[in-house]
């Protein structure tokens, strides 16, 4: 392990902060300054693009100036708003090995040297720094050594610790790693199986955070692979991975629901099982519901978790991602571009909520003249109306209700929009028209949205707001609802060609080379030919509207589907969409 000097000064707040019992956490992403300028279309903004970033030539010097110009304007915004601490990308960048390839290491101390700086412009503004790490992530180097990971990076982290006393703690993810897309020196993969190895894994780094009186914050959130699959929702799992660890310098931290970042989702009861500190995670730029390129507000849904979240106990804090989250084109950058408006108004409204018990009225009218809005209740009114919109023809309300788990994992309330994308396909009408069975009334509450967008558009224009983002939304929402009369309605050419016309017409409207970037949809009419008997025996074989496991699920689903998916997917891959294999960690990892 490199031995070097400190690198930024510990401010006594941040020691503060990591000593005894945890003082209340605010804490925002802030990697948004890492993305100017980045031209790839699809983005994948879990992580910083580090590829992206120059490490020598004429390009460096303009760059980091700008990422550091920006985490100050950044910096600035969020520190004024309420906020204590940020999150960067990653540990694994900033920590020097002897065993990594020389032109690792090499790139190492460039980021280091540059990061330390921007570590400096944060901590002006009173934020304290965590770093984001995924569980395991190494070199090709390092891995060829057959080294154990839990032994590797607890020695790595000891020195890093003690090399960044600036740092104040780190944010661990163990249930999902790279997607399939990251092309960097740094791969990480699941290493983690069980709930007995996550259990050993924390009492074994444990130690090293108190040693230097830091913060583990430990993610709960996987995409269920494995047996740990289930942590976020399953007591049992939850139980065994946290038991006997009592540490000051353990938080845990949760998503709000047993999914992600979706609406109609119940408060994820583990908040109330365990009195480890802990703290919520939430996100204001929807990464299923636009990235903030229309209103899509979350103070209702929010203040119904944050009054609930009272009754829990050691609850310290928030985490909130403005800007991380999804594979999609949209790139608007909160707190920094000057576009991101609703992403900054969701993230004010959540901080006040959570941080202050504000009424979600009284946040918005507070924050309405930071957006140069002329008229606070027509804001209000539009929010109102958005949220509705959202919850009515984004959602398929009926199915979005229901409680439906695949394996370990509970479906997404979200079936026909995911990211950008926005599916029309006859599987897609077999399936929805089994769980729902008010047909009708999808229809009726397709078109009362399409009229509460228009009355949407009035009110931003009434409040000086964008209203090309109520145009956008009015465009892409009409084809869903365009969508919702194939799905539920008579099945004919006619639907179909006005669909394909739809299509076309969205598209040359926002065609790949103007300035707004759009959803892609994509039509599918081929028919699933598979009789409704046993369509609706797979679904019920398939899904249970229960958390607790069948008989069934530990016999077919759990163990002889992985088996029959991989001989699938080694055989017959194309019987696997595209969409499905080549986006995130692939589809593959839910049947491991």
């Amino acid at each position: 392990m490199r031995s070097s000097d400190s690198i930024v000064t510990r401010p006594d707040a941040i020691v503060a902060h990591s000593a005894g019992v945890p003082a209340p956490l605010h804490l925002i992403d802030a990697i948004g300054p890492f993305f100017r300028g980045y031209q790839r279309r699809t983005i994948n903004w879990s992580k910083i693009p580090f590829e992206h970033l120059k490490l020598d030539g004429p390009e460096r010097a303009p760059q980091w100036a700008q990422i550091r110009a920006d985490l100050d304007t950044f910096g600035g915004k969020v520190s004024a708003m309420g906020f204590n601490a940020v999150s960067l990308d990653d540990v694994m960048h900033l920590a020097d090995h002897e065993w990594y390839e020389p032109e690792v290491r090499a790139k190492i101390t460039v980021f280091r040297e540059e990061f330390a700086r921007c570590f400096e412009v944060l901590q002006a503004h009173g934020l304290a720094i965590y770093l984001t790490m995924d569980f395991f992530s190494t070199t090709a180097a390092v891995r060829e050594r057959g080294v154990k990971p839990d032994e590797f990076t607890r020695e790595m982290l000891d020195s890093f610790l003690a090399e960044f006393p600036c740092v104040a703690g780190i944010i661990i993810r163990v249930g999902e790693a790279d997607g399939r897309d990251v092309n960097d020196d740094f791969r990480s993969q699941l290493c983690l199986k069980n709930p007995v190895q996550a259990n050993a894994f924390l009492k074994k780094l444990l130690p090293v955070f108190e040693k230097h009186q830091r913060k583990l914050i430990f993610r709960t959130w996987t995409v269920g692979a494995y047996r740990i699959g289930d942590l976020m929702w399953h007591r049992g799992t939850f139980a065994q991975v946290l038991e006997g660890l009592d540490s000051p310098a353990l938080i845990v931290s949760m998503k709000y629901g047993e999914s992600d970042f979706f609406r109609y989702l119940p408060l994820n009861r583990n908040f109330f099982r365990t009195k480890v500190a802990k703290i919520i995670e939430l996100q204001t730029r929807r990464e299923y519901e636009g990235c903030g390129e229309y209103p899509s507000f979350v103070g209702w849904e929010y203040e119904r978790y944050a009054q609930e979240l009272r009754h829990a106990e050691n609850v310290v804090g928030c985490m909130v991602w403005c800007q991380t989250g999804g594979w999609v084109p949209f790139r608007r950058l909160a707190f920094i571009d000057g576009t991101a408006v609703w992403t900054e108004l969701n993230t004010f409204v959540t901080l006040r909520l959570f941080k202050d018990h504000a009424l979600v009225e009284d946040a918005v009218r507070e924050y309405a003249p930071q957006m140069d809005c002329t008229d606070a209740h027509a804001l209000l009114e539009l929010l109102r109306l958005s949220d509705e919109v959202i919850r009515e023809l984004l959602y398929v309300e009926e199915f979005a209700r229901l409680k439906l788990f695949f394996r370990r994992v509970r479906i997404p309330p979200l079936l026909q929009v995911y990211w950008h994308n926005i599916f029309v396909s006859h599987s897609m009408r077999r399936m929805l028209r089994y769980f729902v069975q008010d047909p009708e009334g999808c229809l009726r509450a397709a078109t009362r949205s399409l009229e509460r967008i228009e009355q949407m558009k009035a009110l931003a224009q009434r409040s000086g707001l964008p209203v090309a983002d109520i145009e956008f939304m009015q465009d892409t929402f009409q084809l869903l609802a365009l969508a919702r009369e194939y799905l539920f309605g008579a099945e004919d050419e006619q639907i179909i060609e006005r669909l394909r016309t739809a299509k076309k017409a969205y598209k040359a409207k926002y065609p790949k080379s103007g300035a707004r970037y759009r959803y892609r949809v994509k039509l599918d009419f081929t028919p699933l030919m598979l009789q409704p008997r046993y369509l609706h025996w797979g679904i019920s074989l398939l899904f249970r509207r229960q958390r607790g496991y069948r008989v069934v699920d530990r016999i077919v689903t759990l163990h002889l589907l992985s088996m029959i998916y991989r001989v699938i997917a080694r055989r017959r891959p194309h019987w696997v969409p595209a969409f499905a294999r080549e986006s995130a960690m692939g589809v593959d990892v839910v049947f491991r």
